[in-house]
C-alpha cells in the first residue's frame, strides 16, 4: 500500500514539475495566437475593402455602365454620364449599388486578405521560409489562391452588385429583390452567369496584385533598412499593384460584366469565347475588350492602394491594442 502511495506521489510530483503538461499548454497558446491572427486578418480585410470601394464607388459604377454598353468610352463621356446622373437622381445616386457592393466586398476582402495570410503561412512552412518573405513563385501562388477562394465564396453578391449598378432604381428595390427577380424571371443558374471568366480573371489579378505589393515591400526593406514602410509608401506600392493586376485581367472583367448583365441589356451572352467574339466584332479589341481601362487606371490604383494600406495599418493597430491589453494584465 505504501509503495502504491509512493508511486502515486511520484507521478503527481512529475505532473507538478510540468514534465508532461507543457506540450498541450504550448499547443493551446499557439492555437490561440493563430486564431487571433485569423480574426485580425478578417477584421482588417473587411475594413480595408469597405473603405477602398466606398472611396471610388462613383467611378466604379460609371465604369460598369460603359463596360456593359456599346457606347464609346472617353473621359469626357464618363464625366458627362456622372454629371447627368447627379442632375437627374441627386448626389447620392452616384453611389447606387454601393450597398450591394458593401455586402459583397466586406466578406470578399475579409476572406481574400485572411486567406492570403494563411496561404503565405502554409507555403512558408512547405518551402521552409516561415516568418520570412516567400520566393517569387509561392508569393504569386498565395495571391492567386487567396483571390480564387474569395471569389468562389462571394460570387452571387458580385452578380447582384453589377445588376444594381446598371439598372434604374425602380427595377430593383433592394438586394433581396434582385435575387428573387433573377431566380423567377431568368432562373437560379443566372446568379452564377459569368462565374468562369471571373475565376479566370481573378487568378492573374489577385496573384499579380499581392505579388507586386509584397515584392515592393521586400525591396523597400532591403534598400532602406526599415521593415515597415510609411503610409504613403504603402499607398504607392498598392497603387502599382492595382495598376499591374487590373491591366492584366481587364478583358475578362469586361466579359464577366457583359455576361452578368445580359438579362437586362437585351443580349444573350452564353460563353466566354462567344461573348469575346461578339464584343470584338461589334466594337473592336481596344474599344471593346479594353473599354473603360483608362478609368480603371485612375480608379483601380487608388482603390487597391487604399485597400492594401488600410489593411496593413489596421493590422498594426489591432496588434498594438492587443499588446496593450496583454500588458495591462
Amino acid at each position: 500500500m505504501d509503495q502504491v502511495g509512493m508511486g502515486n506521489a511520484e507521478r503527481q510530483g512529475a505532473l507538478t514539475k510540468g514534465e508532461v503538461l507543457p506540450r498541450p499548454a504550448a499547443s493551446q497558446s499557439e492555437g490561440f495566437k493563430q486564431g487571433r491572427s485569423v480574426l485580425n486578418s478578417l477584421l482588417s480585410g473587411a475594413f480595408a475593402g469597405a473603405v477602398a470601394k466606398t472611396a471610388v464607388a462613383p467611378l466604379d459604377r460609371t465604369k460598369i455602365i460603359f463596360q456593359v454598353s456599346s457606347n464609346r468610352f472617353s473621359a469626357k463621356e464618363a464625366y458627362r454620364l456622372i454629371y447627368r446622373t447627379y442632375l437627374k437622381d441627386g448626389f447620392f445616386s452616384l453611389w447606387r449599388g454601393n450597398s450591394a457592393t458593401m455586402v459583397r466586398v466586406i466578406p470578399y476582402a475579409a476572406i481574400q486578405f485572411c486567406a492570403h495570410e494563411q496561404y503565405k503561412r502554409i507555403l512558408g512552412q512547405y518551402y521552409g521560409f516561415q516568418g520570412k518573405a516567400l520566393p517569387p513563385v509561392p508569393r504569386l501562388l498565395a495571391g492567386s489562391l487567396a483571390g480564387t477562394t474569395a471569389a468562389m465564396l462571394t460570387y452571387p453578391l458580385d452578380m447582384v452588385r453589377a445588376r444594381m449598378a446598371v439598372t434604374p432604381k425602380e427595377m430593383y428595390s433592394n438586394i433581396l429583390h434582385v435575387f428573387v427577380r433573377i431566380s423567377r424571371e431568368e432562373g437560379l443558374k443566372t446568379i452564377y452567369r459569368g462565374f468562369t471568366p471571373t475565376i479566370l480573371g481573378v487568378v492573374p489579378y489577385a496573384g499579380l496584385s499581392f505579388f507586386t505589393y509584397e515584392t515592393l515591400k521586400k525591396l523597400h526593406a532591403e534598400n532602406t533598412g526599415r521593415s515597415q514602410p510609411y503610409s504613403y509608401e504603402r499607398l504607392a506600392f498598392g497603387a502599382c499593384a492595382g495598376l499591374i493586376g487590373q491591366s492584366a485581367s481587364y478583358p475578362l472583367d469586361v466579359v464577366r460584366r457583359r455576361m452578368q448583365t445580359a438579362g437586362v441589356t437585351g443580349h444573350t451572352y452564353g460563353t466566354i469565347s462567344g461573348t469575346m467574339r461578339e464584343i470584338v466584332t461589334e466594337e473592336g479589341v481596344i474599344r471593346g475588350l479594353y473599354k473603360g481601362l483608362s478609368m480603371n487606371w485612375v480608379k483601380g490604383p487608388i482603390a487597391v492602394g487604399i485597400s492594401f494600406m488600410t489593411f496593413d495599418l489596421t493590422q498594426i493597430l489591432l496588434r498594438k491594442f492587443q499588446q496593450m491589453g496583454y500588458n495591462a494584465r
